[in-house]
């Protein structure tokens, strides 16, 4: 079979923030299931920032390269490297395809997405939050991207409408977040075992965001006194093991780490469980895949939950959460300036309290995704099929 060199902008192998490591892993598997069914055999290479973190995602077929300004400028480095590629599909980190985040980290942002365009190798941009983008030059040249772009796949209906406002001839659909086809292994319950909660605690909530406030995100309720509040009501209740569950490894950046705020409530609050720190999105998904419930603030690790038929409860801070959970129109959702402390806590112990009614309502959400990922898929083929004539 014909080779097809992939390029995957934006991707990571080996993040600590196990979303970002989720979407990869998910966009390389539907990516080769689309490859397959257009007769080809898919090389794949990673363009990200620089990690320190052990690979994940390894292979034969899997390259990476370290996105940087020396590499970006060299006549040898970026530019040539996308020449080499047959298709680029960039899925933005996710979320970083806005103007929210810093001017570098725009300029980054828009220069890969630049340069694929201008040097005639086709880009995709894969399922991902578009904008928000409120300012000039940033949404203008965000405009210009997704005209240019050969497919925009929308991974909500908020960024859709973002999307169609943005660019409205741009080649756009709207699907699902590809981290739902993360692949998993569900653990083996044995007989008698207790009710098992787990809580996914977000360490940029617990100290207040990346600037240092208190409450960086203007969100409606006390994020660490409802967390407490929450671990002293579940380890009260008999008959329910209460666990820690971190989804983002980041010693290097503390007010990001998740460990280090479930080590710091782990000392608070002794009784409590902590998970060990994930060595890969899978193993987390695997992990949370043999829970009975999940209250989670980063949203793969509910994304993970929801995949796996497991009550979630998602702790939203951003619209991301309202945008791919209200696509499923799942109502279980802390809204982020919906309730107060008082009001989510309770939120979140009734969900618990009805929680064969919340996995019902995640089984009706399943067409919704088992659709989005197959039409990404299908026109994921036409993309490659039209790539490599």
């Amino acid at each position: 079979m014909k080779t097809l060199r992939i390029g995957l902008l934006w991707h990571s192998a080996a993040a600590g923030n196990l979303g970002v490591g989720a979407l990869s892993v998910g966009n390389i598997a539907l990516a080769r299931a689309a490859a397959a069914r257009a007769g080809l055999t898919p090389e794949f290479t990673l363009f990200g920032g620089r990690e320190t973190g052990a690979a994940y995602i390894t292979g034969p077929d899997i390259g990476m390269r370290v996105i940087d300004g020396r590499y970006m400028a060299s006549p040898g480095g970026y530019l040539a490297d996308v020449r080499a590629h047959d298709i680029m599909l960039d899925i933005g980190a996710g979320d970083s395809f806005a103007d929210i985040y810093t001017d570098k980290r725009f300029a980054y942002i828009m220069a890969t997405k630049a340069i694929p365009i201008l040097a005639g190798t086709p880009l995709v941009l894969s399922p991902q939050t578009i904008g928000p983008f409120s300012r000039q030059p940033h949404a203008g040249m965000a405009a210009w991207a997704c005209r240019k772009a050969k497919m925009v796949f929308a991974r909500d209906p908020l960024s859709m409408d973002v999307l169609r406002k943005l660019a409205p001839t741009a080649n756009a659909r709207q699907v699902i977040d590809v981290a739902f086809a993360l692949p998993f292994d569900r653990p083996v319950r044995p007989a008698g075992d207790p009710i098992r909660v787990g809580l996914n605690v977000s360490g940029l909530l617990m100290s207040g965001g990346y600037s240092g406030g208190s409450n960086d995100y203007g969100l409606g309720f006390d994020y660490p006194a409802m967390t407490r509040a929450l671990i002293t009501a579940f380890t009260a209740m008999p008959g329910v093991v209460l666990s820690l569950v971190p989804h983002v490894n980041a010693p290097d950046m503390p007010r990001d780490d998740d460990g280090a705020a479930c080590d710091a409530l782990k000392r608070e609050f002794p009784q409590v469980e902590r998970t060990p720190d994930f060595a890969s999105p899978s193993a987390a998904k695997s992990t949370i895949a043999g829970l009975d419930f999940l209250v989670g603030a980063r949203m793969h690790a509910t994304i993970a939950a929801y995949s796996a038929g497991i009550p979630v409860v998602p702790i939203s801070y951003s619209r991301k959460f309202e945008g791919l959970y209200g696509g499923l129109r799942y109502p279980w959702v802390v809204n982020a300036k919906g309730m107060d402390t008082k009001a989510a806590v309770a939120f979140v112990l009734d969900a618990f309290e009805r929680r064969v009614q919340v996995a019902a309502d995640i089984a009706r959400g399943k067409p919704v995704i088992d659709a989005g990922l197959e039409d990404y898929t299908a026109a994921l083929e036409a993309q490659f099929t039209a790539a490599a004539r």
